[in-house]
């Protein structure tokens, strides 16, 4: 905003004028239930991993060299231990007790020495080679029977892989999506995931990112424009009042 523009009234400041736009045609049109009543809407895990979720392993095998300060880290791993691990094996539990699609998404190469990596992977020196530690899930929230699991070697799984493909043929037209970071391969997920027609959840204490100004900021971008934007409580009291009626 230059000097000469007019300052916005203080009554508008946090208003939303598209929000009710928005609620109605993308995030909130009675679809949504529908999907999720009939056993079309799926849980995306993204990347719960030892790459980039657990401390000691892989981008944070090094304290010094990670780039994250130690305070974020301690944030970041203190939210992850305390609210959204935990959660998301709560939301785990309730689609599968329901019937109800569990997908999770890795970083993981398809070479040991990582040659298929993205650009960008390769310049952030992310590499997670099959059969490594960095690319085993979380325990807590790690996939069961025969979960479908996705690997990626870039930040948007719907980019970098067949996940539009593999939705598609297994009927699910929602997603209520979870895991890490929030405001870089979960909301690339969302954002590309909205676009392709599917009707998006942001699981708002199921998500992290290293410091709390970006996790409120990323909540806030996403709200009304490309997904819901509910608690863990609130989306297994949903799942509970509209797929087990």
């Amino acid at each position: 905003m230059s000097d000469k523009d007019p300052l916005p009234s203080p009554a508008y400041l946090n208003v939303d004028p598209l929000r009710d736009t928005y609620r109605e045609a993308i995030t909130e049109p009675p679809a949504v239930r529908t999907s999720l009543a009939q056993h079309h809407t799926a849980l995306l895990v993204i990347d719960l991993q030892y790459l980039d979720a657990a401390p000691g392993y892989g981008v944070f095998a090094d304290i010094e060299k990670s780039g994250v300060p130690v305070e974020a880290q301690e944030y970041y791993f203190h939210r992850l231990e305390t609210v959204v691990l935990p959660n998301v094996a709560r939301l785990q539990s309730a689609f599968r007790a329901n019937g109800m699609e569990v997908i999770h998404t890795r970083i993981q190469s398809h070479t040991q020495d990582g040659r298929d990596r993205s650009p960008g992977h390769k310049r952030l020196g992310l590499h997670a080679a099959p059969g490594s530690k960095e690319a085993e899930f979380i325990e807590s929230v790690a996939p069961q029977g025969d979960e479908i699991v996705i690997s990626k070697t870039a930040s948007g799984v719907f980019n970098a892989t067949n996940l539009e493909y593999i939705l598609r043929n297994i009927g699910i037209t929602g997603l209520f999506v979870v895991g890490v970071y929030s405001n870089e391969c979960v909301s690339t997920a969302i954002r590309d995931a909205c676009d392709l027609g599917f009707f998006v959840t942001l699981i708002e204490d199921g998500c992290a990112t290293v410091t709390p100004q970006l996790q409120h900021a990323t909540i806030t971008t996403m709200r009304d424009r490309y997904a819901r934007v509910m608690t863990t409580d609130e989306a297994i009291s949903e799942i509970n009042r509209v797929v087990a009626a």
